[in-house]
């Protein structure tokens, strides 16, 4: 199984929305105490939907990967619909499966956006 996909690789050297969200509404940190990856998403959000939305962080490639291709999926989406977002549909759109020790590497993000989903009776006051 070859963990460092094309998609994977490509995502890393170039994530989309790198970068800080200095208007933003909620900031969420993440990190993976069993390497050290961290991530921190920011969303900007408009009528219970993400309007904008960034990260910034440090990690593996399948971490970084994994925040800028789900940075991408749920740019405006509802908020509502992030709790829906499974572990299955994060392989599915990093392209497949990776390795037992890699899934809390590319799980990161959807804990992280998680939180905002639990978050959503706030945010849409």
């Amino acid at each position: 199984m070859d963990i460092y996909r094309e998609e994977i690789l490509e995502h890393w050297r170039s994530p989309q929305n790198f970068g800080k969200l200095e208007d933003a509404d909620f900031v969420i940190d993440q990190i993976n105490p069993l390497c050290g990856d961290q991530v921190t998403f920011y969303f900007k959000i408009k009528k219970g939907k993400i309007s904008k939305i960034s990260f910034t962080g440090k990690g593996c490639a399948i971490s970084i990967a994994s925040a800028s291709i789900l940075s991408e999926a749920i740019l405006n989406k509802p908020v509502s619909a992030l709790a829906k977002i499974t572990g299955r549909d994060v392989l599915k759109m990093i392209g497949g499966p990776v390795g037992p020790a890699r899934l809390k590497c590319a799980f990161l993000s959807l804990e992280a956006i998680r939180k905002i989903g639990s978050s959503r009776l706030k945010l849409e006051q």
